[in-house]
């Protein structure tokens, strides 16, 4: 019974994405394409949400563009765009140890990376 407004303009932006996230379950496409498809929502309803994007993913071809790279690091395949181009491309542990522009971002983002023992190494500064 909640009144949303004239396409949807008293949702929230969490809300509005969500929406959009449960419209797509609902279409079941052959293609995904998510565009920051959790940038406005809260820790716990991302990691809900990203575990069931997981499972809508398997079986399809999905693209995911993303500034957040918790949301990206089991993809099978990450490209590094910048402004010039693709710079790199690689899985997640791949591009960890390639010390490039991912590594660089995911220092920035966790202050840490998860080593090759599962355990957290500091990063020299």
């Amino acid at each position: 019974e909640t009144i949303i407004g004239e396409r949807g303009v008293k949702l929230s932006g969490g809300q509005k994405q969500r929406l959009a996230i449960a419209r797509m379950f609902l279409k079941n496409p052959p293609i995904l394409i998510l565009d920051e498809a959790t940038s406005a929502l809260d820790t716990a309803t991302e990691v809900a949400i990203q575990q069931a994007l997981v499972e809508l993913s398997k079986g399809r071809t999905t693209l995911v563009i993303a500034h957040r790279l918790a949301t990206i690091k089991n993809a099978n395949r990450i490209v590094v765009v910048t402004e010039e181009g693709i710079v790199e491309e690689g899985r997640h542990e791949e591009l960890l140890t390639a010390n490039g522009v991912y590594s660089k971002l995911h220092r920035a983002q966790f202050g840490a990376y998860v080593n090759g023992q599962g355990t957290r190494s500091p990063i020299a500064a």
